[in-house]
C-alpha cells in the first residue's frame, strides 16, 4: 500500500500501520427509540470499540408501500414503509445521537439512504461516508456525498469485481480517501461465505486500506480478519439475543463485543512484536534449567568407574550435564565415587 492511501478519519488513522478500527453497527436495533440508541452508544463505548455506526432512514424519501420485507419479523408494522418509518429520528435527535457519541469518544458513522438522508447527515456532521452494499449504485446519492470530500467507506455485499471496480474508479478519480469492506448480504452469514479470502484480493486490486463488514453473528471472522491485516472490521451490535428486530441472529452481543475488542488487541500486540527464537531461548534459561533434564548417577557408583548405559540414567533439574549428551558419557572413567541421583559434573570425569 502506497502512503497515500493512508487517512484519517475523525483524527483516527486508517490504513498500513494503524491499528484496526472497530466499528458496532447498531443499525435498526434501537428499534425506533432514541433511548436504545443512546443506550447502544454507551454499551459500545464501554467495551472499547473505536465508533457507532447507524443507518438514517426517511421513509417517504426511500420506499414505497409495494417494497416487501426482507424477513417478515414484525407484528406491528404492516409494510415495511411503516418499519422504516417508525425508525425515523427528527434532526434534533439525530443531533444528540452524534453528539454523545463524540462525547463517548467514539467515531459517529451513519449510513445514508436517500438524499434527504444524505443532507440530514451533512448538517449533522460525519467524519466519513459508509456506503452501504445496496446503495453502491445510487447515483446521485454518491455525487452528494463526494462533494464533501469526505472519506469512502465502500460495502460490497451484493456486489460482482465489474462493479466495485467501476465505483473505485469514480471514487479515486475524485481522489477521495477510500476503504474498501468485504462484506456478503446474508443475515446471519454461514462462515463459507464470509469469504476471508477477498480482503487481500481487494488490497491488491486497490491498493487501499480494506476492512470486513460481518453479519456471522460471532466474533471468528473479525478475529480471523485481523490476523489477514485488515484495517476496519464492522459488526452487527444487539444488547441481548433475546432483543427484537431483523438484525439479531446477525449480531453480536455487547458482551461479545468486548471479547472481539480484546481479541483484535492481543493479536495486534502479537503480529506487532516478532519474535527471535534465540533471544527467547536466552530468556528462558531460568525455565529450561527448571523442566530439562541432567545427566545422573543410577546407583551408587565407585571413584574408576568406567560408565555404561547401566549407570546412569536422566533427571531434573537441567543444570548438570544436559541429557543430550548421554551417549558421550559412555566408557568415561570417574575420578571420584558418586552417590545415587546426584548430578555428574565434568570434573568427575577423566
Amino acid at each position: 500500500m502506497k502512503e497515500a492511501d493512508v487517512f484519517e478519519i475523525d483524527g483516527r488513522p486508517v490504513g498500513e500501520g494503524a491499528k484496526l478500527l472497530i466499528i458496532g453497527e447498531v443499525a435498526q436495533a434501537h428499534d425506533g427509540s432514541l433511548g436504545m440508541a443512546h443506550a447502544y452508544i454507551d454499551a459500545i463505548s464501554d467495551v472499547g470499540a473505536d465508533g457507532v455506526k447507524f443507518q438514517t432512514h426517511i421513509a417517504a424519501a426511500e420506499s414505497t408501500p409495494a417494497e416487501k420485507f426482507r424477513v417478515r419479523f414484525s407484528q406491528q408494522d404492516a409494510t415495511r414503509y411503516d418499519y422504516w418509518k417508525r425508525m425515523e429520528f427528527t434532526e434534533e435527535g439525530w443531533q444528540g445521537i452524534a453528539k454523545h457519541a463524540r462525547q463517548r469518544g467514539l467515531i459517529f458513522l451513519s449510513s445514508a439512504f436517500s438524499l434527504q438522508a444524505a443532507e440530514l447527515l451533512i448538517r449533522v456532521g460525519v467524519p466519513a461516508w459508509k456506503i452501504a452494499s445496496g446503495e453502491v449504485g445510487t447515483a446521485r446519492i454518491f455525487e452528494r456525498i463526494a462533494q464533501t470530500g469526505l472519506p469512502i467507506l465502500l460495502s460490497t455485499g451484493m456486489s460482482p469485481w465489474a462493479e466495485i471496480d467501476a465505483i473505485v474508479e469514480q471514487i479515486k478519480a475524485k481522489s477521495l480517501p477510500l476503504l474498501v469492506f468485504q462484506c456478503t448480504t446474508a443475515y446471519p452469514c454461514p462462515p463459507e461465505k464470509v469469504g476471508l479470502n477477498v480482503i487481500g484480493e481487494l488490497r491488491r486490486r486497490y491498493s487501499c486500506p480494506v476492512g470486513l463488514s460481518d453479519h456471522s453473528g460471532s466474533i471468528f471472522p473479525g478475529l480471523a480478519a485481523a490476523t489477514l491485516g485488515a484495517d476496519m472490521l464492522e459488526v452487527h451490535v444487539t444488547l441481548s439475543r433475546e432483543m427484537f428486530g431483523p438484525d439479531v441472529p446477525a449480531s453480536v452481543t455487547t458482551a461479545e463485543l468486548r471479547q472481539l475488542v480484546e481479541g483484535v488487541r492481543f493479536i495486534e500486540n502479537m503480529m506487532s512484536n516478532p519474535v527471535d527464537k534465540d533471544i527467547i531461548a536466552q530468556e528462558m534459561e531460568p525455565l529450561r534449567q527448571l523442566f530439562f533434564k541432567s545427566i545422573v548417577a543410577s546407583q551408587d557408583l565407585l571413584e574408576g568407574t568406567v560408565l555404561g548405559p547401566e549407570h546412569l540414567t536422566t533427571k531434573k533439574p537441567g543444570t548438570g550435564i544436559p541429557a543430550e549428551r548421554m551417549e558421550s558419557m559412555f566408557g568415561r572413567r570417574l575420578r571420584r565415587a558418586v552417590g545415587r541421583d546426584e548430578l555428574l559434573r565434568e570434573e568427575d570425569l577423566l
